[in-house]
């Protein structure tokens, strides 16, 4: 059966408005508890910052994270002068390069292409 109901505009104006806060606490509490589980991290503006002006995303993950292209070819499993040619844009490197490395660095593929 098709039932309607109906209130003021005022009324359903202050509804929408409820639940658009409602879905905005919710997403809060998820980000939370994700970074809280480590299923997610916050990464300075800094880092952000060099990624939005052309740098290596792999260069800068490997600075986030405080390594040197040596420690991260052994980590990865990789040569070292593959990161310097990724980090150059040199080089794309091969998805099963970019797979270790992303490994390596706790991130996603996606967040190094």
């Amino acid at each position: 059966m098709n039932e309607m109901v109906t209130i003021p505009r005022e009324e359903y104006e202050r509804l929408r408005e409820a639940a658009e806060d409602l879905a905005d606490i919710a997403a809060y509490n998820r980000i939370k508890a994700d970074l809280a589980s480590g299923r997610e991290e916050l990464i300075p503006s800094e880092f952000v910052n060099r990624m939005i002006d052309g740098e290596s995303p792999l260069r800068v993950y490997r600075d986030f994270r405080g390594m040197t292209q040596s420690s991260l070819a052994i980590a990865a499993g990789v040569n070292r002068v593959q990161i310097a040619d990724i980090e150059a844009k040199r080089s794309n490197g091969s998805i099963e390069t970019m797979r270790k490395l992303a490994e390596a660095l706790r991130v996603t593929i996606d967040d190094l292409v």
